[in-house]
């Protein structure tokens, strides 16, 4: 529990949004400490600022970082500590990362773009990383997954594609993104490819379960055959990840 002025921390609240990172702000509305206390909770659960109440303090904590992973705000009652606290996530703009400058990952720019979402492209190979195939991307690295990877911020608001069909840059790419908390992680590739892959890479030290999490074959069912159909399904797959939709027709979904 630390001791931070309302001032001090609204200056960090306005510094974290200006620099587009993730926080969580908690607000007391009723309960042991002073109402309208203040505490700002980072994705590494560190804390500043206090409820006024140690034990509060830690179960805020804990629903936070768990909001986080889709931000909104709510109220949330503590019977523990006869309690009533407002918690209201603040996030980046969602970051849509491609390895792989082909061709699905055109259209899967505009799609993103449309949709509010940062872009980055990331392919060691210049002919396919730049300007003129990719204009509206916010990044371009032309550099290998690991390299990459130390120029992208991961967090709960990453939505990771992995596309080149290459296994020197597939299974690099899914080897250096598995584990860093990115709220979505999919590869191209069919079944038997994914199959084959993931034991190459069991073997080489990749935890199987991070491999399980991976969304392979990507995509809805749309039916998709062209690039542009195929970049739709993986930008749908997305958004109903990120909403926690269990994606169907709308008609046999309960409303």
């Amino acid at each position: 529990m630390t001791t931070t002025s309302p001032a001090e921390l609204q200056a960090q609240l306005e510094r974290a949004l200006a620099e587009g990172r993730l926080v969580a702000q908690a607000v007391l509305l009723q309960g042991p400490g002073q109402p309208g206390a203040r505490m700002l909770i980072w994705p590494s659960g560190q804390s500043t600022g206090s409820l006024g109440d140690a034990g509060l303090d830690r179960l805020v904590i804990a629903d936070a970082l768990q909001m986080m992973a889709r931000p909104r705000a709510e109220s949330r009652d503590y019977p523990e500590a006869d309690a009533r606290v407002f918690v209201e996530v603040f996030a980046p703009p969602p970051h849509l990362v491609i390895f792989g400058g082909v061709h699905i990952a055109i259209p899967l720019t505009t799609f993103a773009k449309v949709l509010g979402f940062r872009v980055t492209i990331a392919d060691p190979r210049r002919k396919f990383a730049n300007r003129e195939r990719f204009p509206h991307a916010d990044d371009i690295i032309p550099e290998w997954p690991q390299k990459a990877v130390e120029r992208i911020e991961i967090g709960p608001s990453t939505y990771i594609v992995i596309l080149t069909h290459d296994p020197k840059i597939d299974e690099p790419a899914l080897k250096a993104v598995l584990g860093k908390g990115a709220g979505y992680v999919g590869a191209i590739g069919s079944r038997k490819t994914h199959a084959e892959r993931f034991e190459r890479m069991a073997k080489h030290g990749v935890d199987p379960a991070q491999l399980a999490e991976v969304y392979a074959p990507i995509g809805l069912n749309l039916g998709a055959e062209t690039p542009e159909e195929i970049a739709l399904a993986i930008m749908a797959e997305i958004v109903a990840v990120r909403h926690g939709a269990p994606a169907g027709f709308m008609r046999t979904t309960s409303a």
